[in-house]
């Protein structure tokens, strides 16, 4: 079980490198999150208070997926050796698409680069 630590640098931090496969089952997983709550709030009467309750939630939790989204992406693109501000082609229609399915496919650099030492690491 990885470290509370890990954790949070994982899906929250900017520094270091990710690679392919720790991008793509982060966005993964993150899917599944934003989705629970849609899913609650498809499943009562959109006048009850629970669907307030889940649009709530799910309003929260899609920021934050935006956040982690931008965060894997920034560390997907340094271990791929480009700069961070890289990230913002995800906020484009159509290019977003583009940009998320050439970060899940080209590698990384092999070795170190200016973003750190080893993939999958802060730095």
């Amino acid at each position: 079980m990885p470290e509370k630590d890990e954790l949070i640098w994982l899906f929250f931090r900017f520094n270091g490198r990710l690679g392919r496969a720790a991008f793509v089952l982060t966005a993964m997983f993150w899917v599944v999150v934003v989705s629970f709550p849609l899913y609650q709030f498809m499943r009562v009467s959109p006048d009850s208070t629970a669907a307030q309750a889940w649009s709530a939630v799910f309003g929260m939790t899609f920021i934050v997926f935006l956040w982690v989204h931008v965060a894997s992406a920034v560390k997907r693109l340094h271990d791929m050796g480009k700069p961070g501000i890289m990230a913002v082609a995800l906020f484009v229609p159509v290019v977003s698409i583009v940009a998320f399915i050439a970060l899940c496919l080209f590698p990384g650099d092999a070795g170190r680069n200016r973003y750190g030492q080893f993939t999958n690491s802060a730095r």
